[in-house]
């Protein structure tokens, strides 16, 4: 039985199929809508950064859970998050150069709908 695994193990590895897996990373962040029941908000371009400080600044609430996906594993980063946003540890006002960014973003967009 331990040579068909490792056999099996030594097939998939070598498989040209497995070298190309891309190992994905995002988060999962369900919300309770009470009688309209739960939703599931998943965007793979945020990153933790960016889901404490949606949930700091108001715009995911009810959380049910939070979990990370990193490929074939979840893990379950709840706990983790919400007791970084109690702390405050990521500033919800952008810095400096978010703020420049911002600027140019908005002009630019005032040019092409001009």
């Amino acid at each position: 039985m331990v040579q068909v695994a490792t056999a099996v193990a030594e097939t998939s590895r070598d498989h040209p199929a497995a070298s190309n897996r891309v190992n994905h990373s995002y988060f999962v962040v369900m919300e309770d809508f009470g009688k309209r029941g739960w939703e599931a908000v998943v965007s793979p371009e945020t990153t933790r950064r960016g889901i404490v400080a949606l949930i700091a600044g108001g715009n995911l609430r009810d959380i049910v859970f939070i979990h990370h996906v990193n490929g074939m594993s979840i893990e379950d980063v709840t706990e983790e998050i919400m007791t970084e946003v109690a702390a405050g540890l990521v500033p919800i006002f952008p810095d400096a150069g978010d703020r420049q960014a911002a600027r140019f973003d908005h002009a630019r967009d005032h040019r092409k709908h001009a």
